[in-house]
């Protein structure tokens, strides 16, 4: 099993003095950047945008990435793109050049009655609040989304739960826009539960303001031929807490990209993942921790397994920690179990840090097969290697099965799961 980790160890700051030992206060640069001034564009590479399509030019690090309303400012993909290498540009079905005309996936909203869901205009004032595209997709989706859904939960609404259900019918090229409102001093589960088949082009944007805590499910269980391409953007503000939970299993091709800004202090961000790809599936999840205000913490970890001929997993995960940032606390790892021969699975963690008067940071990224201690252990207690083999990748997925709080939601994953086991088992 390979293993690339990196880590800095947690001091607490002196007065006058960096908190990392060999950092000074700017930190260490591991790619230019401009002066952000908390925003998510350099400073010298940003123009003020609006829903009519400003742009920032991007450069080599992850704060500096362009962001537009309009298409027109991306260029078109060839698969050379750093952000697109990975990702087989022919199964996207025309999402990045295409007339997203089709008919998006219907939603229904079930659960509590103090969470609701109502309809707006594109040019509603709640669309852009937390989300700008950043790649040539998520513009074309906002180009043809001629509606948005928006789920509200009201300020002070407490033990909330409700799921979107998202049920894709049509195989014509479509874009959809959702936000999800968590209002102030709220406590609620949102569950996005995408079903069917789609090709599908979504926005979705999260606005968890002051000391909301919102946990945020997104199941991807399409059919086997649908196309998923979603760009998951969430502003967390002072005080809240944001836990997204991306869970991928069915399509053909699913692309998600979940990120994640602060705007205030003492706010915490947590992204956690499961992804199980077979044979001929591309399932790939892109993150994003902006750290553009002081004492913040964040944590993701990502698993997965995958198993069949061209089976093929990705995971890229930013990390920036922005100069005004100081005591920051953030670490990220993503655990991929290769099941087959035949797959693959590409890891790529990356970790800017503008300051070094933080708490701690770090990122792990581990791919390998079977423990072969483990097979060992369990065969030596008279288990045989299949069964043996089952209890390991069960018990290496559970770790995020756990981070779900609804009983029925973990009951339909493990079951999910032990389907795909069986199927490597044949």
């Amino acid at each position: 099993m390979s293993e690339t980790t990196t880590h800095i160890p947690e001091e607490k700051s002196r007065i006058g003095a960096p908190s990392i030992p060999g950092f000074t206060e700017e930190g260490e640069n591991l790619s230019p950047i401009n002066d952000s001034n908390g925003s998510p564009l350099g400073g010298a590479s940003s123009k003020a945008h609006s829903h009519g399509g400003g742009v920032g030019v991007p450069d080599s690090s992850r704060a500096g990435r362009l962001t537009s309303y309009n298409v027109e400012d991306f260029a078109k993909l060839t698969g050379r793109e750093e952000d697109w290498r990975f990702t087989p540009l022919k199964r996207l079905k025309g999402l990045h050049t295409d007339e997203l005309t089709g008919t998006a996936p219907k939603v229904e909203l079930t659960g509590s009655d103090a969470v609701v869901l109502t309809e707006v205009a594109a040019d509603d004032v709640l669309n852009g609040i937390a989300h700008t595209p950043d790649d040539r997709v998520s513009a074309n989706a906002w180009k043809y989304a001629s509606t948005s859904q928006v789920v509200t939960v009201p300020k002070g609404a407490e033990g909330v739960q409700a799921t979107l259900r998202i049920t894709g019918e049509s195989l014509d090229a479509a874009a959809q826009h959702i936000i999800v409102v968590a209002e102030e001093n709220t406590e609620a589960t949102i569950i996005l539960d995408h079903v069917g088949s789609a090709v599908l082009a979504q926005n979705v944007e999260f606005d968890v303001r002051a000391d909301a805590r919102l946990t945020v499910i997104s199941l991807q269980a399409w059919e086997d031929d649908a196309v998923h391409a979603s760009s998951q953007q969430a502003l967390v503000a002072k005080g809240a807490a944001f836990k997204h939970i991306a869970v991928t299993f069915g399509g053909d091709l699913v692309r998600v990209n979940p990120s994640a800004r602060f705007t205030g202090e003492r706010a915490e961000i947590e992204l956690y993942g499961l992804y199980f790809a077979d044979a001929g599936q591309h399932l790939e999840h892109r993150l994003f921790v902006d750290h553009a205000v002081a004492n913040c913490k964040s944590n993701v970890l990502y698993k997965g397994a995958l198993q069949g001929k061209d089976a093929h997993t990705v995971w890229v995960g930013d990390v920036l920690i922005q100069k005004a940032a100081v005591g920051t606390d953030s670490y990220e790892a993503n655990r991929n179990l290769v099941l087959t021969d035949g797959a693959r699975a590409d890891s790529v963690p990356n970790l800017e840090i503008e300051t070094g008067l933080i708490d701690g940071a770090g990122h792990a990224s581990t791919t390998g097969r079977f423990d072969d201690e483990h097979l060992f252990y369990l065969m030596a207690r008279g288990i045989d290697e299949k069964t043996a083999r089952r209890l390991v990748v069960r018990g290496f997925l559970n770790e995020i099965v756990q981070q779900i709080g609804d009983e029925a939601l973990q009951e339909r994953l493990t079951d999910t799961i032990e389907s795909e086991l069986a199927a490597t088992d044949n």
